[in-house]
């Protein structure tokens, strides 16, 4: 996003959020960039997606393979209903 000095004055709590949610942001002069607003963050405390969807996939494997059958709850409520599928 490209964005004149003049107006990101106005703007600036606004750029500097954009900023740092990692969109980049050039202030311009003229029409020409002159700057270019980037989040202070170190590269170690951004947050690698990647690698957190893989632990979420592999928690969710050991998960799975611990799981015990167990009885069905799909016919769990026929005790509140007649064959007509009514309240009792």
């Amino acid at each position: 996003m490209q964005v004149p000095v003049s107006e990101a004055k106005a703007r600036l709590t606004d750029l500097v959020r954009r900023a740092e949610a990692g969109e980049e942001i050039v202030l311009t002069r003229h029409g020409k960039p002159v700057v270019r607003l980037a989040s202070a963050r170190d590269e170690a405390e951004a947050i690698d997606w990647d690698a957190r969807l893989r632990e979420v996939e592999d928690i969710s494997k050991e998960a799975a393979a611990k799981a015990l059958p167990g009885p069905s709850a799909a016919r769990a409520a026929d005790f509140l209903y007649d064959e007509f599928g009514l309240p009792k």
